[in-house]
């Protein structure tokens, strides 16, 4: 099997400034994880390693850089799975972490449950994840648009479209399949909100006899139709990923009025990145070729060792 990788950015509205950054963030998250499924790692080593570089990176809601809910913190949602056993770890509401996507992990592979808040805290304690100041993950981004929705005229609602939710999705040479999302949530949500991020078969779901997906969006509307199990079942049924996907996406805006994005790869290697909002951060990487974009219908191609080049020069 020739392994493949795909991530998204988040999809919503990408403001002009920020386009170049989310493409490079998507580019070199693909990457990374293409580097591990080329030396013959599994798909789960190469969607997490994806999604904590963008974890990493301050132009997504996630990790460093996510927004702030109604009290001004950072409370981030993770979940990764294992399309093998179905095996999955899911965290939400965590504070102080780098990298909820590697609690996550080991909250897959140590326990048999999902954690939340203060749960999850302790269990990265016991297993030695090092916490970090809350202060660290705000960028002045995040607290600027959390202090603008506190203006009695805002429109929290107008800025939940300018989101960037992370997430990856592989195939690997065993053909084992994998699937990684992390997120800050929506800004100034209630303290404790939990969204489809955490919920298996909605944040993202991963089996070996169909394929694995992550989404993106609007939470809410993903948990009511459980987008990333319901885009599996399509592909079940005979659907191309891509069509899987448009099915999906057009049934949760049709039925509740969702708009939101998806990636997906099957078992067989097919790939799909799909949305219903006005952009979303993609990137892939199959055949050593690499392939991007934000806008529909826009999709850049180079080959893997161009991209590592113009990426070690500045992307």
């Amino acid at each position: 099997m020739k392994p493949v990788i795909v991530v998204h950015g988040g999809a919503g509205r990408i403001f002009k400034e920020r386009e170049e950054g989310s493409r490079a963030g998507v580019v070199r998250a693909a990457l990374q994880g293409y580097g591990i499924l080329k030396q013959g790692g599994s798909a789960l080593d190469a969607v997490e390693e994806a999604v904590r570089s963008m974890e990493d990176d301050p132009h997504f809601n996630a990790g460093c850089g996510s927004v702030l809910n109604e009290k001004g913190e950072v409370e981030m949602d993770a979940i990764i799975m294992d399309g093998k056993k179905l095996d999955s770890g899911a965290v939400s509401a965590v504070k102080c972490i780098a990298n909820p996507i590697k609690l996550a992990r080991l909250v897959m592979e140590k326990t048999k449950h999902m954690l939340t808040d203060h749960g999850a805290h302790l269990f990265a304690q016991a297993v030695g994840i090092p916490e970090i100041p809350g202060e660290k993950l705000i960028t002045q981004r995040s607290r600027e648009r959390w202090k603008k929705n506190l203006e009695p005229d805002s429109n929290p609602e107008e800025f939940q479209k300018d989101l960037g939710t992370v997430g990856a999705v592989a195939i690997d040479s065993e053909g084992n399949v994998a699937c990684a999302t992390s997120t800050g949530g929506l800004s100034n949500k209630l303290i404790g909100r939990v969204g489809d991020t955490a919920c298996i078969g909605s944040g993202g779901y991963a089996d070996n006899h169909s394929g694995a997906t992550s989404t993106t969006g609007h939470g809410e509307s993903i948990m009511k139709v459980v987008l990333a199990r319901l885009i599996l079942y399509h592909m079940e049924q005979g659907m191309s990923p891509e069509m899987a996907a448009d099915t999906a996406l057009d049934y949760m805006k049709t039925r509740v009025g969702g708009l939101g994005g998806v990636i997906v790869v099957s078992n067989s290697g097919e790939w799909a990145a799909r949305f219903s909002t006005k952009q979303m951060a993609w990137a892939t990487v199959k055949d050593d070729q690499l392939h991007y974009g934000i806008y529909a219908g826009e999709r850049h191609t180079k080959s893997v060792e161009e991209a590592l080049r113009s990426e070690s020069e500045g992307f």
